[in-house]
């Protein structure tokens, strides 16, 4: 006669085993931001350019953007330029602090921009689309990155649109960036054909700070440059 084995009752829990180890993968999305970043800030010539593309790694960067028309040298002092600098960025919605790219009796361009930003962060146009590596860098150089037009805060390239016909910006400044003795155009408030005002042209790849003397009643491009930041939550 054949035996019927019956399964007896469930025995006790073994032990605990040893603690698992995560695997340490992330999503694929986030090691290719991860991988983006790291590229854009360990490659001096790609700083920040992956970033700008991919929108993962937000780190802060000055603006350069163009008024959204010509202006004599008469522009109500340099109060008054900062003031339609700052007005045609709020009204785009840009947050950051606008001033004109300009020197004056009281104010050396170069010390517009706080000096802990000055090497530290690109300065780009309304696209996103890099001009130059640092704000220092336009002072030491001042040439433009090829093909990386200028554009005003309604969108236009000023170099192309006709409603610039001169192609060439105030600055008021030395090469180096400090105020040019008698040549802001009494301090941005003088519109008058007898008076100068220091101007570059912008054609040429020469640079934002050739020395060109102008007559203050000349039609030119204005700059803002973007001095404050709110990006304290993009850091990383």
């Amino acid at each position: 006669m054949t035996a019927i084995s019956i399964p007896g009752p469930p025995g006790p829990p073994g032990a605990p085993g040893l603690p698992g180890h995560s695997s340490g993968v992330s999503e694929p999305s986030t090691l290719s931001a991860l991988f983006l970043c790291y590229l854009s800030l360990n490659t001096k010539e790609n700083m920040f350019r992956l970033c700008s593309v991919v929108n993962v790694c937000h780190r802060p960067q000055l603006h350069l953007v163009a008024l959204n028309s010509p202006q004599t040298g008469a522009m109500r002092g340099i109060r008054g330029a900062d003031f339609m600098c700052f007005t045609q960025a709020q009204a785009i919605g840009m947050k950051g602090t606008f001033r004109a790219f300009l020197s004056a009796r009281l104010q050396d361009l170069q010390s517009i921009v706080r000096k802990a930003d000055r090497d530290s962060l690109p300065v780009v146009n309304l696209k996103d689309e890099v001009l130059f590596d640092s704000w220092d860098a336009i002072f030491n150089d001042g040439r433009m990155k090829d093909g990386v037009p200028i554009y005003s805060f309604d969108g236009r390239d000023v170099l192309n649109d006709s409603a610039w016909p001169e192609k060439t910006m105030w600055h008021g400044s030395t090469s180096g960036g400090q105020r040019h003795v008698d040549s802001f155009c009494e301090t941005w408030r003088v519109g008058d054909r007898a008076l100068t005002g220091m101007a570059s042209p912008l054609q040429g790849g020469g640079g934002l700070l050739q020395q060109s003397s102008s007559s203050c009643s000349s039609s030119y491009i204005v700059l803002c440059i973007e001095n404050k930041l709110k990006t304290d939550s993009r850091r990383i």
